[in-house]
């Protein structure tokens, strides 16, 4: 049985190889990925993908366990991680473990991935110190997208490195940088001593990580400028749904 990748593997790969994340929310996804990547996270981007959400805020805790525990048992080398929702560990560290150590115990998942810098430092430190691994998040956050407007590239170099030293010195293992300019991305790359996982912040992050539907191609919705399609899903299944209509109106299926 294969063993699964861990977060000091992880780590470890920092200045060896590039990392390889992407989203999943389903066992069956998750088990075409697993071979594929280094870990898998189950996004709170789930709510606008899987769900129809105008955003990741009406994503619950209920919801992150139950596609959580689904992607952990889909797949048997990827690390996962599970994102932490909105208003999840916004309102003290206390809850941010409470909350931490539900998403540990009832999915399996090797870690958690929570939004915010200098700000969530605190909460960080809290709950790697009660062995909750996180993964930290700067640059955009979509869980903040209302209050700055959108989701805007950053640009705001030094808040930004800030952020990023503020969660490496708190513990977390690695951080997500979102929708950040490259030179910035590049520069924090160089000055922290854990991994950086860009998203739309450029090729000198320590790995990547897209959102699996918008690289292959099966979303309708908006697709970021960064994503490049690796497959068509959605004209594939739109074909064969077409296909499928035409054989049972023309009953040609099934056979005789």
């Amino acid at each position: 049985m294969a063993k699964r990748t861990t977060i000091p593997q992880i780590m470890r790969l920092k200045g060896q190889r590039p990392i390889v994340s992407l989203t999943a929310y389903t066992a069956p996804l998750a088990s075409l990925l697993d071979e594929h990547v280094d870990f898998l996270l189950v996004g709170d981007s789930m709510g606008m993908v899987l769900y129809g959400l105008p955003s990741t805020i009406g994503v619950t805790l209920e919801m992150m366990i139950a596609h959580g525990a689904a992607v952990v048992r889909g797949s048997k080398k990827a690390c996962v991680i599970v994102d932490m929702p909105f208003g999840s560990y916004q309102a003290s560290p206390t809850k941010a473990f409470e909350n931490a150590a539900r998403i540990m115990s009832e999915t399996g998942c090797a870690g958690v991935k929570l939004e915010g810098g200098q700000e969530m430092a605190e909460t960080i430190k809290f709950l790697v110190e009660r062995g909750v691994p996180v993964l930290a998040h700067v640059g955009l956050l979509p869980q903040h997208a209302n209050q700055v407007g959108g989701f805007l590239t950053q640009r705001d170099e030094e808040k930004i490195l800030a952020d990023a030293h503020a969660v490496a010195n708190a513990g977390a293992f690695a951080t997500v940088i979102e929708c950040t300019e490259p030179a910035i991305s590049r520069r924090i790359t160089n000055e922290i001593a854990i991994p950086t996982i860009g998203i739309g912040a450029g090729v000198d992050c320590d790995g990547q990580i897209l959102v699996t539907e918008d690289m292959i191609g099966q979303g309708t919705g908006y697709v970021p400028s960064f994503v490049k399609r690796y497959a068509e899903v959605h004209e594939d299944i739109t074909k064969a749904a077409h296909n499928y209509a035409e054989d049972v109106r023309n009953k040609r299926f099934p056979k005789a």
